[in-house]
């Protein structure tokens, strides 16, 4: 302990002898670091922290999928009881259905985040109450006394409520309906989906009376089970593989969905919460660990260069240490000391590094459009734990070892008579030299990975920005109402929405307003069957048509061109049910005849006449094949949308209050959800990308910084170490360009071998990247080209100012040193 003490001392004192040197090498590892540690925290909390409940690994997710589809969740109740009531490997088996309610207990009406879940839920979860008690099986059953009633969380009893005893046995409303708290969950649990706390959770058989019966019946539960003691979730997964199978005939005997017959299914663990998030963000999260991974490698080996040269700086002082009976075992441990001392306060700033990074990178993936199915306040809960303490711990040591073994190896195998002779300077061994520059290539080699890799995300993201979307992206304000405390029905909400629509129109600035569902870019709408009259569909190539029910003035105001036909008309409300198709749909059903005043009919029932043909428009995302889609005019179907669209002659922001007062003016109990424009929804809907591209360009330009930094630091040091070789070389006839052009010779002969190294390593990442994102153009060779080309401009200009010290060498300078 006391040799560790005055090496610790020794340490600090180097330190502050050389604070130039110091902070760069703690910044730049706080960067690598830093950078590490905040991807690595984001994948915690996304992909590796269980949730606060009872063995938690026993927990397991049901999921069905359709071909080619992402992995979901959305089972009917006869498919829950059926697992429930007939599997010998769950212990117990829950359904979740996620809703929001207007919640009102002598307040206001919120918003809230809820569930309905049925009895065994908590039973599942193995909670206890903070207070009161929580469901049981007794609320499961449809219509009684006992299941009108509800359990709040934590968060909301504390928020709204201020923990009061006496809320338990309270009355709420909840969507009108009078329900009674119970209970409130414990405090660590907010929910089973990361980055949602749910604020209150109803049993499931009250779910027809809040909303409507049949509104999950067919679909929409999620699933949670928890496995028996001893069985494994292979031999779970294959015993309820037996069980879907029978669910999927029974439901394709009354489904006209030809694909139901290919639903897949799987079982996955579930004690880190549902899969919905990380399905979205675990491959880019995991993209990103691999760059910063490399990030961190070039800032080792950059430093451990720069290390090499000052231990070589000090040789004098550690011959002399030698020379006076120090142990070359302690001198290694000293540099070793040195080394991690400096990792460790590289890694402490690279913690703060890592904390602002993390909430950074959270606004940013959840500013985008919302993933369907979840509430627009999603959040990700960043906030540091021992996992990340651990994570930030280990590369903090093994950091230190990486940069430090090096030094220390030449610490321990110093020779004292040769470096204190003078003559001691002239150079180093070669294996010292190979070492250096073999640090270096390897920076090249990972520079180059890193730029090509930005290269790549970077050209992805002007694609999608460039892409046509078939609909005008400036000059549209969009606004949502929430219309559920109106009062209206159907019929007086239409009315209602007519005389918006006229006030809208009347704004200074105005050019036109719609309303319309889906908003582009905001995620599928509905999806029905269709069929022709006189054209016949194989099961195999059926797929489902999106519907969008819209207004009047939409194609015009969306600025989706008509390409033959007319618009929706007010006077169609009275006649006969019309359609307009787009020209996916034309063309698949029609071909190149045209069809106007032909028909389609929805699931075997209601026929549209055909009125008009519209351009394609993409509404699900950028990337997508435009789909087969049918709009129906929202009045003639008494199913009104609360999306409201105004085509703007001036920039949408500032009409943006007027519009919001107009609403006021004419309902005072429907308040303005969000509103938006959609520039915005279009910047949000790649903001993944954008966030990759960034990130990549970032990386790579700081990866090509440090091996800049590295080059430029080996030749430096070998141009110091060889000025009495310049100056024999020069007073024998050498040029100074010639001297130059030795140096430069020497440094592209690193760059060289480095970018050989750096090409199938960044052919490789490429090819990775493109499993990670779609329509990434893995196979182009401009952004290798393009990278190696920079890392070839960066480390010719670091070789520069050292050739160009070569060859101002004073050759009488050089030989009376010597």
């Amino acid at each position: 302990m006391r040799d560790m003490m005055r090496d610790l001392r020794y340490a600090l004192r180097m330190m502050r002898r050389s604070p130039v040197f110091t902070l760069v090498v703690v910044l730049s590892l706080a960067l690598g670091m830093g950078a590490n540690t905040a991807i690595f925290s984001l994948i915690n909390t996304l992909m590796l922290r269980m949730l606060p409940v009872a063995k938690p690994e026993q927990l397991v997710e049901l999921l069905s999928t359709y071909p080619g589809e992402p992995r979901g969740s959305y089972f009917s109740r006869e498919a829950y009881e059926y697992y429930r009531d007939h599997n010998h490997v769950l212990s117990g088996l829950a359904a979740i259905y996620s809703a929001r309610f207007h919640l009102r207990a002598g307040f206001e009406p919120e918003l809230v985040n809820g569930e309905c879940v049925s009895g065994s839920f908590f039973p599942v979860l193995g909670l206890k109450p903070a207070a009161g008690r929580l469901f049981g099986p007794a609320e499961d059953r449809a219509g009684s006394e006992g299941a009108a009633v509800a359990v709040l969380s934590w968060s909301y009893w504390d928020r709204r409520f201020h923990r009061d005893p006496s809320t338990v046995g309270a009355r709420i409303l909840v969507d009108n309906t009078p329900l009674t708290v119970i209970g409130v969950a414990p405090r660590p649990f907010t929910g089973l989906v990361t980055g949602i706390t749910q604020d209150i959770w109803i049993p499931l058989a009250m779910e027809p009376v809040i909303h409507h019966p049949g509104r999950i019946g067919g679909g929409g539960l999620h699933l949670l089970g928890r496995l028996k003691d001893g069985v494994s979730i292979e031999r779970a997964q294959a015993e309820l593989r037996v069980l879907f199978r029978w669910v999927v005939e029974e439901r394709a005997k009354n489904s006209p969905d030809p694909l139901v017959r290919h639903l897949t299914f799987e079982l996955s663990p579930a004690g880190a919460g549902f899969s919905v998030i990380r399905d979205r963000l675990g491959k880019p999260l995991l993209a990103l660990m691999a760059m910063v991974s490399l990030l961190l490698l070039v800032a080792c080996s950059n430093i451990a260069t720069l290390l090499l040269s000052r231990a070589a700086a000090r040789q004098h002082e550690i011959s002399v240490r030698v020379s006076l009976g120090a142990g070359r075992l302690r001198l290694a441990r000293q540099m070793l000391t040195e080394s991690l001392l400096v990792s460790f306060l590289g890694g402490l700033a690279g913690l703060a590094f890592a904390y602002i990074g993390a909430r950074t990178l959270v606004k940013v993936l959840v500013s985008g459009r919302r993933v369907p199915g979840l509430p627009p306040d999603f959040d990700i809960p960043v906030h540091p734990d021992l996992n990340t303490l651990l994570f930030t711990g280990g590369i903090a040591i093994l950091t230190g070892l990486l940069f430090g073994l090096a030094p220390a190896w030449k610490a321990f195998a110093s020779t004292p008579a040769s470096s204190l002779r003078e003559g001691g300077k002239a150079g180093d061994s070669r294996l010292a030299r190979f070492f250096g520059k073999s640090l270096v290539a390897l920076q090249v080699a990972f520079s180059v990975a890193l730029l090509a890799a930005a290269g790549l995300f970077l050209s992805h993201l002007v694609k999608l920005e460039t892409l046509d979307l078939g609909f005008r992206r400036d000059h549209l304000l969009l606004m949502r109402l929430d219309p559920a405390q109106s009062g209206y029905d159907e019929s007086r909400l239409s009315s209602a929405y007519r005389e918006l629509l006229r006030r809208l129109e009347s704004i200074p600035g105005v050019l036109s307003a719609t309303l319309g569902a889906p908003i582009p870019l905001s995620g599928a709408g509905e999806s029905r069957f269709v069929t022709v009259p006189g054209r016949s569909e194989s099961p195999q190539d059926r797929r489902y048509v999106s519907f969008s029910r819209v207004a009047p003035e939409y194609f015009a105001t969306m600025g989706i061109p008509l390409l033959s036909g007319r618009d929706f008309r007010p006077g169609d409300e009275a006649g006969a049910p019309v359609a307009i198709v787009n020209r996916a749909m034309s063309q698949y059903y029609f071909g190149a005849a045209s069809p106007i005043g032909k028909y389609v009919t929805v699931d075997g029932g209601r026929s549209y006449e055909i009125v008009g043909v519209a351009g394609d428009a993409k509404y699900y995302d950028v990337l997508e094949t435009p789909p087969r889609t049918v709009y129906l005019n929202a009045f003639q179907n008494g199913s009104v949308s609360p999306n409201f669209i105004l085509h703007t002659s001036i920039p949408p922001e500032r009409v943006a209050a007027q519009a919001r007062r107009e609403v006021e003016a004419l309902w005072k109990t429907v308040p303005v959800e969000r509103v938006n424009t959609m520039s915005g929804v279009v910047d949000a809907s790649i903001v993944r990308e954008r966030l990759i591209a960034v990130l990549s360009g970032a990386f790579g330009a700081l990866g090509a910084l440090l091996a800049a930094v590295g080059l430029y630091g080996l030749l430096a040091y070998s141009v110091a170490r060889r000025v009495n070789e310049f100056g024999i070389r020069m007073a024998l006839g050498a040029s100074s360009g010639g001297v130059a052009r030795m140096v430069f010779l020497d440094a592209l002969k690193t760059i060289a071998a480095g970018l050989a190294l750096g090409a199938p390593l960044a052919l490789w990442a490429n090819q990775l990247a493109g499993r990670v994102m779609q329509a990434l153009p893995a196979r182009s060779p401009l952004p290798l080209v393009s990278g190696a080309a920079a890392m070839l401009a960066i480390a010719i200009l670091a070789a520069y100012v050292p050739a160009r010290r070569a060859s101002r060498v004073d050759p009488m300078e050089a030989l009376r040193h010597e």
